[in-house]
């Protein structure tokens, strides 16, 4: 008969062996990296003017950072539009900010102060160009508004930057052949109401507030835009950012339309600069996309926003957190 090993023999391998298991965890806790913390502190996202959309999506969006970011601090910071939001972001006055992707390439292509900096998170959602005008108006094209007091947008916007490009396709001169009036969404349409001028550029998504309540208070109606898709292209580099686009026949529906408007798209993008933090950006990225559809229920243009056609930010490059953030959502 073999002979039995000792029972004491037994509890020293036993021992040795849970010493052996507790000292190989004890390494690997000490070896391995600590888990990153949550992206923390203050930052400041440009929006826009006050009754416009920019502020009402950025308003949505920090509601959802607050639940997806509980230690982020985030102040929304009014502007004019695209162009001052850029200069906001390459100024340091902004760690985030909404712009047009022409806005954008307009600003990199003329070397403006820290535009090699800026990077993107996402390609958000459409702006539709829209001309709206007294229903009665004869106003049926861009050239109809020669001789006429028209809104043009905010010095710095970028409805601006767009209606002075439909304006010379339409082989108008803005400082000529118009009267500019350079104000932003928030008052132009209280002085189309008041016959102060005799109508208005807007570039937004839709339908706009702003537009939206004018409709209901007084008869107005928009200009199609379809016409100047063509002269647009010959104007640079920068209007491959256009497209041609449809406003359906119920985008407002006081004005009571009976077809669909022709006009111009361009994309937003939100945007950050080069020297925000990884962690942060791919944070913030990752709000964007998981909010469509919330914040869609109240800014019906956010419903486009995609995990598909978000990393489509021409003209401008990815931020490594948000590059991160969508190769970690590959399915």
């Amino acid at each position: 008969m073999a002979p039995r090993t000792p029972l004491v023999r037994r509890r020293t391998v036993w021992a040795g062996g849970l010493s052996a298991v507790l000292l190989a965890l004890l390494t690997w806790s000490l070896a391995a990296p600590p888990e990153d913390p949550a992206p923390g502190g203050r930052v400041t996202v440009a929006t826009g003017v006050p009754s416009g959309v920019y502020t009402k999506y950025g308003a949505l969006l920090k509601e959802d950072l607050a639940r997806d970011l509980p230690d982020l601090d985030v102040r929304l910071r009014l502007s004019t539009g695209s162009v001052d939001n850029l200069r906001q972001l390459t100024s340091g006055d902004a760690d985030f900010a909404i712009a047009t992707a022409d806005a954008a390439a307009d600003y990199v292509d003329n070397e403006r102060p820290g535009s090699g900096r800026l990077r993107a998170c996402a390609r958000l959602y459409d702006d539709y160009m829209q001309l709206v005008v007294r229903k009665d108006a004869a106003t049926q094209t861009v050239r109809d508004l020669k001789g006429l007091r028209v809104g043009v947008g905010a010095e710095g916007s970028g409805v601006q930057l767009i209606t002075r490009r439909l304006l010379q396709a339409a082989g108008l001169d803005f400082a000529k052949d118009i009267t500019p009036v350079q104000v932003g969404i928030d008052r132009m349409p209280d002085l189309l109401e008041k016959g102060e001028i005799d109508a208005f550029f807007w570039s937004g998504g839709l339908p706009t507030n702003a537009v939206l309540s004018l409709s209901r208070r007084m008869p107005v109606r928009l200009v199609q835009l379809g016409d100047l898709i063509g002269p647009l292209r010959t104007l640079g580099r920068e209007t491959r950012f256009y497209r041609a686009a449809v406003m359906p026949v119920d985008a407002y529906p006081a004005m009571r339309a009976s077809e669909v408007v022709k006009t111009i798209a361009i994309a937003n993008l939100l945007i950050t600069t080069e020297d925000t933090d990884a962690r942060l950006t791919e944070g913030v990225t990752r709000t964007v996309i998981g909010s469509r559809d919330r914040i869609g229920e109240v800014v019906h243009a956010a419903q486009r926003v995609d995990l598909r056609t978000a990393v489509f930010t021409d003209p401008l490059p990815l931020h490594a957190g948000a590059r991160r953030y969508y190769v970690s959502s590959k399915p």
